[in-house]
């Protein structure tokens, strides 16, 4: 049963949630008990809660369809240069939430589930996470998608609908346990499949040299389905398309072994086409050369490919020429994966559209846009030769072809630095590579990434061709990632400066005006502590463990890997508990130090790292010197909707990366947001966060690009660490011992053999900095106020990270479009009439709104 508002709830009722009117409730109740009714077929007296999500679900779906539809319309009357943002990875998490916050309907769904005697938080709760992404590069796909739409750009999302998203983690007796996450088994509310828009996907065959030119014959067809998810923008009618593509087998797939009596056989043969869309690669920051991963990445951009040229053609209305495609289409490449798109539109221009190889590739160049994510050379994606003559014979032929163009004029040294295919050993061909040479333009995704990819990473290329090289900064949709899960802050900064900063963040520079006033700081910190005690409650029925609420939250959420240093935020946990023991009468800041993250399945070290923070904490919880001052929580199957529990209720925030490994990270932009002081490196995003809000405004340590650099040179040496210094030895001597693992001595002995022998991320370079900024923190936290004034200056500068100015800068330095603040007409006013109608004529229409 529904409780009443609190009062200070009643008082968050303004503008940024919507208006409460009796007619909009009345409405809302009325699509509630017809979908109950009528889609599901239900009564109240046999509903269940799922039910009730679901119908709430479709309810605020009617609201979206017919903007939807206007906005497709528009873009068809218009005409505008679209941009495709083609990704492996789309993060979404929950939709139900932003959706109503982004129509503006939040308020009276809130008041129509509370009069209809049901509890709305009980119902987001049954909402499944879209998780189709592994972390920051599926999420920030995400957070674009709701800006594209945001600033009125004709902008399509495009990528697999897999139906095993990625898995589920179980914590068992401390270790991983990955179990499947099977996201669609209960319906997906969101997506409207599109069966009349399914398009053939070839692979395997060989090629023929005919008359006409080469051509691939004898393939093997799979089909490609798409899924369509209306994408709103935030209060301004426009409603985007992400396409997600599902394969599926043909009709007459080997139903020609049914001749021969083995009918069944036939049948369950179709399963091998569509595992192509079955599950999604577990690995962040790896490359996994499977063959199946492959096709995965040429279904995606084959099937995107002909919807792209066909729209483009629906759109010409019959007088195509591809010279204008590049004014009417733009492709943004997040990462290597869909990489194949480059050769793919070459072989459609060449193969189909009859064109020359040389205009072919001036309209392909002009058309690709590469994000590179990665520094880490064990993330570049190398694919072998051999893998690729099998599966895409005709590919090779034009990644060749493309090779030799490219590699035309240049010095025999950088020839082989630069050419896409690596002779050494095993052949292979760069898809890095290939993504630069066809692309007009390469971005990396913070300031300091962007120097290390011209700088180190694609020297020769960025040399060569250093107008095409680029700075992205990532951002984060403040919709999500403030409005939705920090209702309590993003309503009392809007009593402050107004709701405009929902749309121009930069607007939180006004808040810096009040750092000095008593009562927004007492405010600021309420809303905190609020959100502390919200989580300590939920972290209590989830893990039994009781959390002391006033304790500093210190919190460490992102996939487990040796870079990103969870070993160092360990090494500091067991130097707290080491102090404590050492000197119990002592006064310490009490600590609940929160670390989440999910390893990848093959990852050996990552898997160790959470046993051993698992293990420690069942140390440091269970001791009773220690008590209520210091626990450790390892957050089981952290997501999105988990994420946007704890990111609020955070108040240090570890980004602890070694320097140059990190390309951007946006989490630690989600902290920033929300109120949570950062402890970092100067690595990634955490640079322009210090430039920002002034480097004396977090919790800086470590070492800088430049040190790693100078320590690669003269040799890292763990043992001189563990000489120096007592702290560090003690840890690794009970690491070592076995003394969080009693009955086996050695189990931690991958990661002491690690650390000493063989650490890339240099752990204990950092580590005295590291501790002495971790005292430094805990000596602020005892000043409420002081602490409070530093979270004010952060939020105040925060601005500089919402993904609309990042994709601003897309649109105007890569795309060459234009955001648009036109608000598209809500489907109960009636249109304004458009000159020319050719499309209510045009029996092709139907499909170019699509």
């Amino acid at each position: 049963m529904a409780t009443p508002l609190s009062d200070q709830e009643k008082r968050k009722q303004i503008s940024i949630r919507g208006i409460v009117g009796v007619e909009n409730v009345a409405e809302i109740k009325k699509g509630f008990n017809r979908h109950l009714h009528f889609t599901l077929a239900k009564d109240r007296n046999v509903s269940t809660r799922r039910d009730y999500f679901f119908a709430l679900a479709h309810t605020v779906r009617d609201h979206l369809v017919g903007r939807w539809l206007r906005t497709q319309q528009h873009y068809y009357e218009t005409d505008p240069k679209r941009v495709y943002y083609l990704s492996l990875e789309f993060y979404m998490g929950r939709t139900l939430e932003n959706t109503m916050i982004n129509l503006g309907l939040q308020n009276a769904c809130d008041e129509a589930i509370y009069q209809l005697g049901l509890d709305m938080e009980d119902l987001e709760e049954m909402e499944e996470d879209a998780g189709l992404g592994n972390g920051g590069l599926g999420r920030l796909a995400a957070c674009f998608l709701d800006s594209m739409a945001t600033l009125g750009l004709a902008a399509y999302g495009y990528g697999i609908r897999y139906e095993y998203g990625i898995f589920n983690q179980r914590i068992s007796d401390g270790w991983q346990v990955e179990e499947a996450d099977d996201w669609l088994r209960h319906g997906n509310p969101w997506e409207k499949a599109r069966p009349e828009f399914m398009l053939p996907v070839h692979f395997y065959g060989h090629v023929e040299k005919t008359r006409e030119g080469p051509k691939w014959v004898d393939t093997q067809v799979v089909l490609a389905m798409p899924y369509d998810t209306p994408i709103p923008g935030y209060m301004n009618n426009t409603v985007n398309t992400m396409r997600l593509w599902s394969a599926r087998a043909p009709n007459d797939f080997n139903l020609r072994d049914f001749n021969v009596g083995d009918y069944i056989q036939a049948v369950l043969d179709r399963s091998v086409a569509e595992n192509i869309s079955r599950v999604l690669y577990p690995n962040d920051n790896f490359f996994e050369g499977k063959e199946l991963r492959l096709k995965q990445e040429y279904f995606v951009v084959a099937a995107t490919l002909q919807d792209i040229i066909r729209r483009f053609k629906a759109s010409k209305k019959g007088r195509v020429t591809f010279e204008t495609f590049p004014d009417k289409v733009a492709i943004q490449l997040n990462d290597t994966h869909p990489a194949m798109a480059i050769p793919e539109l070459m072989r459609i221009f060449m193969d189909i559209e009859k064109l020359p190889f040389d205009k072919a590739w001036e309209i392909t160049q002009k058309t690709f846009a590469y994000t590179n994510h990665t520094v880490l050379p064990e993330a570049l994606e190398r694919w072998p030769v051999q893998l690729m003559e099998t599966l895409l014979p005709r590919h090779l032929h034009i990644i060749y072809e493309i090779n030799q163009k490219h590699l035309d004029a240049k010095d025999m040294d950088r020839l082989r630095r630069m050419s896409i295919i690596e002779e050494e050993g095993v052949k292979r061909i760069n898809m890095a590579h290939l993504c630069i040479v066809g692309s007009h333009a390469v971005n990396g995704v913070a300031q300091i990434h962007s120097q290390i990819v011209k700088d180190q990473v694609f020297r020769d290329f960025s040399e060569l061709e250093p107008e095409k090289f680029q700075n992205k900064t990532n951002g984060i949709t403040p919709r999500r990632w403030l409005l939705m899960c920090n209702a309590g802050l993003a309503e009392l900064i809007a009593e402050k400066i107004g709701d405009g900063y929902v749309k121009d963040l930069s607007q939180l520079r006004k808040i810096a005006a009040f750092v000095n006033d008593e009562s927004f700081i007492r405010d600021v910190s309420q809303v905190k502590q609020e959100n502390k005690m919200k989580f300590a409650q939920y972290l209590e029925k989830e893990y039994k463990v009781k959390i002391n609420p006033s304790s500093m939250f210190d919190v460490h959420v992102k996939r487990i890997h040796e870079y990103k240093r969870q070993l160092l935020n360990c090494l500091h946990i067991i130097t707290m508990y080491n102090r404590i023991k050492k000197d119990p009468a002592k006064h310490f800041v009490p600590r609940t130090v929160i670390i989440g993250g999910k390893a990848a399945p093959g990852y050996h070290m990552a898997k160790m790292i959470i046993k051993l923070i698992t293990s420690v904490g069942d140390v440091v919880n269970n001791d009773p010197v220690v008590g209520n001052r210091l626990k450790v929580i390892f957050l089981e199957n952290y997501r999105v909707s988990l994420a946007e529990k704890v990111i609020p209720a955070t108040d240090l925030s570890e980004q602890i990366s070694t320097a140059g490994t990190e390309a951007s990270g946006t989490g630690n932009m989600k902290f920033m947001l929300n109120g949570a002081l950062t402890i970092g490196t100067m690595d990634g995003a955490n640079v322009e966060m210090a430039e920002e809000a002034g480097e004396g405004n977090l919790f800086i340590f470590g070492m800088r690009v430049a040190d790693v650099e100078a320590l690669d040179k003269k040799g890292y040496n763990a043992m001189d660490y563990y000489d120096k210094l007592p702290e560090l030895k003690q840890v690794m001597d009970q690491i070592k011992s076995g003394y969080f693992s009693p009955k086996q001595p050695d189990l931690f002995k991958d990661i002491t053999d690690m650390l000493f022998k063989h650490d890339r991320f240099k752990v204990f370079a950092d580590y005295e900095d590291y501790v002495k900024s971790q005292e430094k923190a805990s000596n602020l936290y005892q000043d409420p106020k002081q602490w409070t004034k530093m979270v004010i200056i952060n939020i105040s500068a925060s601005g500089k990270f919402s993904s609309d100015r990042t994709i601003k800068e897309y649109a105007k330095d890569i795309w060459g479009v234009e955001p648009s603040d036109i608000k598209i007409k809500p489907p109960n006013e009636p249109r304004e009439p458009v000159e020319t109608r050719e499309a209510a004529v045009k029996p092709k229409s139907k499909g170019s709104l699509l």
